[in-house]
């Protein structure tokens, strides 16, 4: 599946990107806002996810920015089956921070749970301390629900999550993606 925003193109990671997706992610101020990444990140890890085969109800896309005249990979977003149903989640490098590409990456991936896979309802949450998350969610129409704690896998330590849910039940205005599968 590829998606085609204005700046951006979501598609599926590739095993030629695991250097670049490496140097993405492999960021203490990334490593630890996210939940599942291994710390220190390395090169295999992206190699060994890049190869995994996808879980049934599970979508995820590397972003590429673009910036100049090539495309460049700074974050990922996807879509996962959790206990409660689907979980959005999604990250993007230190130097693409500011620029509204997780906004604009996470609404198109609402698209897609939206008219590819059919759901109703998409949870995500953020760590308290990724205060810049919670904004992105709650411009999308998240709306908190509680705070639980969470490991974050990196500093190997259970951190204050604050757990947030959509109703994808109504149509977005705002949802213009455009997808090609």
């Amino acid at each position: 599946m590829f998606v085609r925003t204005p700046r951006l193109t979501l598609r599926p990671g590739w095993p030629e990107d695991a250097a670049a997706i490496t140097q993405a992610i492999a960021h203490e101020e990334v490593a630890f806002k996210l939940a599942r990444l291994p710390w220190p990140y390395e090169e295999r890890h992206a190699a060994e996810w890049l190869a995994r085969a996808p879980q049934p109800g599970e979508v995820t896309l590397t972003i590429l920015a673009h910036e100049g005249p090539v495309p460049r990979l700074v974050g990922g977003v996807g879509i996962h089956p959790d206990e409660h149903g689907h979980e959005l989640g999604y990250w993007l490098t230190p130097s693409a921070w500011g620029r509204g590409y997780a906004t604009e990456a996470a609404r198109a991936m609402l698209g897609v749970a939206r008219y590819a896979m059919g759901l109703k309802r998409l949870n995500s949450g953020h760590f308290m301390d990724n205060p810049a998350s919670g904004r992105v969610l709650t411009k999308l129409g998240f709306r908190r629900v509680g705070v639980a704690p969470r490991h974050c896998m990196s500093l190997g330590v259970d951190k204050p999550c604050a757990e947030m849910t959509l109703d994808l039940a109504e149509e977005d205005p705002r949802d213009t993606t455009l997808m090609a599968a």
